[in-house]
């Protein structure tokens, strides 16, 4: 499966780029987020780790995060419930306080059970990313 979502917001492509890549404040804003970890730093990103949860299902999954610093971010998998998953954060610059966000995310579950129980899950929490991280965006800058 196949989403793209994207939104005009307000805050610098830095500043975007930044929340994205605080991995370890997820689980402070993301609802479905019940865990979230750096596992190991590379010098052209990270890999870490995510946990859903929800309607009492919960899943772990690990990708490897290489990033371009203030523009953008991909994601591969290294381990989860996923036969793939790829997806692409781009952070277009449009002046110093409004930048473009645009997600990309590809992924096709690693069996017809782990779908049924995880499908509708995974599929509400890519299409509500972009909106998180914009709410997420006015708590953070507003106390800056």
């Amino acid at each position: 499966m196949l989403v793209q979502k994207s939104a005009l917001v307000p805050f610098s492509a830095k500043m975007m780029y930044d929340l994205v890549c605080d991995i370890e404040a997820y689980r402070e804003f993301l609802p479905w987020c019940r865990d979230s970890r750096v596992d190991e730093t590379h010098d052209d990103g990270v890999t870490a780790s995510v946990e859903i949860a929800r309607s009492g299902v919960s899943k772990w999954f690990t990708t490897r995060n290489t990033v371009i610093d203030g523009k953008r971010v991909q994601l591969d998998l290294v381990e989860g419930p996923f036969r793939q998953l790829h997806g692409v954060w781009v952070f277009h610059r449009l002046d110093d306080n409004a930048c473009k966000i645009e997600l990309e995310m590809e992924f096709e579950f690693s069996n017809r059970l782990v779908e049924l129980a995880f499908g509708a899950i995974f599929s509400q929490v890519v299409n509500l990313l972009i909106d998180s991280f914009c709410k997420r965006a006015k708590v953070v800058y507003a106390r800056s």
